[in-house]
């Protein structure tokens, strides 16, 4: 597996990576109609014009094994987390970890004291396990559906 920094062309690949996590792996913890207002399919075009731009401004990583784009993740330069996610075929091998482990060596840098994420029902078990405290939980609306989440802070060393 490499990490490496993100470039535009992987954009499309990191956009339905993340259609394909969500309608799979997140499907233990949410419903189909909170799946489909999360990561609604006929949004999928506008997703990658309005991703180009957040990706590029952020710090973001993506993982490839064999060329092909196994997981990503940013940080934004104030030092909030806003995507993690790995493809749902390479699932507890460590990538999301990799690409964690990247983002807080990258946050120290900028002398940044904590990371903060909005966490999925799903993901919050994993980042609990690498430091995050629950905050709050969090109901969002999207599309007139509610999605449960929780607000998490890691402080950096």
């Amino acid at each position: 597996m490499e990490i490496l920094k993100y470039r535009e062309s992987d954009c499309e690949a990191m956009v339905s990576l993340f259609y394909e996590t969500i309608h799979s792996v997140n499907a233990k913890d949410y419903s189909q109609e909170q799946l489909d207002a999360w990561a609604p399919m006929d949004e999928k075009e506008v997703k990658i014009q309005s991703w180009k731009e957040s990706l590029g401004k952020n710090m973001t990583f993506v993982a490839k094994i064999d060329h092909q784009v196994v997981g990503f993740s940013d940080l934004t330069r104030e030092g909030h987390l806003d995507r993690l996610f790995v493809h749902k075929d390479y699932q507890g091998m460590g990538i999301a970890t990799a690409l964690v482990e990247r983002l807080e060596s990258e946050a120290k840098q900028l002398n940044l004291n904590e990371i903060d994420t909005d966490a999925s029902i799903t993901a919050r078990p994993f980042f609990e396990s690498h430091g995050y405290k629950v905050v709050r939980s969090q109901a969002n609306e999207r599309r007139g559906v509610i999605l449960n989440n929780f607000k998490m802070v890691k402080k950096l060393s």
